[in-house]
């Protein structure tokens, strides 16, 4: 039986004494006679593996990049409504503005709720029957959950039910998306080089950008061709309808990528993969194994979840309601400033990988924090450029802790409960930070009528990342199981 081998080899178990022989690209198990052109032979194994590893590796890497984007896609358009359509669309007309948006933004939040319960439940799948297993149901949720919510009546059809229904669908979309960022990132670093992990682990955290990008230009697109009637009516809709291309990505996902090197390895360690139900489960046993790397890793993700969603979310409310900026100012600012995360986000994984990702990672934290303190007044000037420099320079500096994150979370937890684990982390800090940030954003600018009250809510989230990234320090490293 053929069985994957480190840098992209097969192997061939001999049937008596178990033992392996590499089998190169184009070799078949009989194929022990000398080759009949023996130097042509020694160049075509040269050759594949070295190049074709490479490649493979960063196809795998592309493949999940391409999926997180379409994935945080679905999840970013529904934070883009819930700012612009839904306050007005799923709740009573009777509402003040001001309950109406927090009704829109609790609908948002409870995507996050979900997200640990979908990193608890697709981590059980990606430990027990693998990665690509999990991240292709994460991929179909989000799908079809996201394609229902562009096809969901309004308050005034549905009455109650229309809140109800759409707190439902987001749910769902919060349990894929908790659990498509472990398998993304999990494809991503398992199937990288030792040596490049932060590196290749960071194409997974580009999806993040992509995704919002793809997002806010469906929506520009739709604010420029559409008048106002008609985007609040029905155009609102078309981004959501769109969510229909990642059930085919999800197709690809299961059937054209091979299972990480690593996971395959440690299920043939564990002993069978199709007796998965022999061993205990993995959440119970990170939890147990490993409870104090979970906690932190929820605290070194709290401030780049909080100061993003002020950002990208409640920064966009801020802009077109308190300072009266067109929808397309703040829209075009949020996705600028996406786009000069996706260099930043792969630079600071290549340079975790040569620096160290704890260094990289505190640094991150602490010029975000402080960054905090400019980006509401920027905004206050009303300044299309400053607004954009405001918002743009804020995404920059956390992508300097988001980028390595990947390859550092992964590293922190054993393979057989590495999905688990790492998803656990990422979630708790999740939902602690961003789903309830553009919340209490509102609620401080409400409650003291200044920004600088949201300014230190961010800072005092960096400060607790950056301690929280600290104590990592002295974790034991997983990454070369």
């Amino acid at each position: 039986m053929a069985a994957d081998c480190p840098g992209g080899l097969r192997c061939e178990r001999a049937s008596l004494h178990g033992r392996r022989r590499l089998l190169y690209p184009g070799q078949t198990k009989n194929d022990g006679q000398p080759h009949a052109n023996p130097r042509r032979a020694m160049r075509g194994r040269a050759h594949m593996t070295t190049g074709p590893s490479q490649k493979r590796v960063l196809r795998i890497a592309l493949a999940a990049a391409a999926g997180a984007s379409i994935e945080w896609y679905d999840f970013f358009v529904y934070g883009t409504a819930a700012a612009l359509v839904f306050p007005r669309l799923f709740f009573p007309h009777t509402l003040s503005p001001y309950v109406a948006q927090i009704a829109a933004f609790s609908t948002f939040a409870v995507g996050f709720l979900a997200r640990p319960v979908g990193g608890a439940v697709f981590g059980h799948i990606g430990d027990r029957f693998g990665r690509k297993t999990a991240l292709f149901i994460a991929l179909v949720s989000m799908g079809v959950a996201s394609t229902l919510i562009g096809l969901l009546p309004g308050y005034e059809v549905l009455g109650d039910l229309a809140p109800l229904l759409l707190v439902l669908l987001r749910f769902v979309q919060g349990l894929a998306v908790g659990g498509q960022w472990g398998g993304a990132v999990l494809i991503a670093v398992e199937s990288g080089p030792k040596d490049r992990r932060g590196y290749y682990g960071s194409f997974a955290q580009t999806g993040v950008p992509v995704g919002l990008v793809l997002a806010n230009a469906v929506y520009s697109l739709a604010a420029v061709w559409l008048a106002p009637d008609a985007f609040a009516s029905w155009g609102w809709r078309l981004p959501f309808l769109f969510s229909l291309v990642i059930v085919g990505l999800g197709i690809y996902v299961q059937f054209g990528l091979e299972e990480t090197v690593e996971f395959s390895r440690s299920q043939e360690d564990a002993g069978s993969i199709m007796a998965p139900a022999r061993r205990g489960s993995p959440i119970l046993e990170v939890i147990r194994a490993h409870p104090r790397e979970i906690a932190l890793a929820g605290g070194a993700f709290l401030a780049n979840n909080i100061c993003f969603y002020v950002a990208i979310t409640y920064a966009i409310a801020y802009g077109t309601a308190t300072l009266h900026l067109s929808k397309l100012v703040m829209i075009s600012a949020v996705m600028i400033g996406s786009m000069t995360m996706i260099p930043a986000l792969l630079i600071a994984g290549r340079l975790s990988d040569a620096w160290g990702r704890i260094g990289i990672f505190m640094t991150g934290a602490a010029l975000a924090g402080l960054w905090a303190f400019a980006l509401f007044p920027l905004m206050d000037t009303g300044s299309p450029l400053l607004v954009t420099l405001g918002i743009g320079v804020e995404l920059v500096l956390l992508s300097v802790m988001y980028g390595p994150q990947a390859a550092l979370f992964a590293d922190l937890f054993p393979v057989k409960v590495r999905y688990s684990g790492a998803s656990l982390g990422y979630q708790l800090g999740a939902v602690v930070g961003g789903g309830f940030a553009p919340i209490i954003a509102a609620t401080l600018l409400e409650r003291f009528a200044t920004t600088a009250a949201i300014a230190l809510y961010m800072a005092a989230a960096c400060a607790i990342s950056f301690v929280s990234t600290f104590l990592l320090s002295g974790a034991k490293s997983h990454a070369a199981e």
